[in-house]
């Protein structure tokens, strides 16, 4: 029974370190993502810069975010998550396949 008690008690503390080290890395890719979001408004608000460069710059900002999103929020980066991750990638690119083609037929 000792040994069991043992074994508790290393993975309580094993468990809580893990724990410790996920809401570090919430914390600090929520950080991340307000700060993206800040400067958005920033481009946004500023005269300074074309729409040209805006709307492109705030999509690739978005992206980022929606990929710290799934990561970390969504959990992807934990073990087991393989076949999801392979679903949601393998839509994304059937998405921006479709997207471009659609775009081409009607610019062209």
């Amino acid at each position: 029974m000792a040994n069991n008690t043992n074994n508790t008690n290393v993975d309580l503390a094993y468990r809580r370190r893990k724990s410790a080290e996920e809401m570090k890395q919430h914390v600090i890719s929520f950080a991340l993502m307000i700060f993206l979001t800040i400067i958005a408004f920033i481009a946004v608000g500023s005269e300074q810069f074309s729409p040209w460069f805006v709307v492109p710059f705030i999509l690739l900002l978005a992206v980022i975010q929606v990929i710290l999103q799934l990561y970390y929020f969504m959990h992807m980066n934990h073990k087991g998550h393989e076949a999801p991750k392979m679903f949601l990638f393998s839509g994304i690119l059937i998405a921006a396949v479709t997207v471009l083609c659609f775009t081409t037929i009607i610019w062209w």
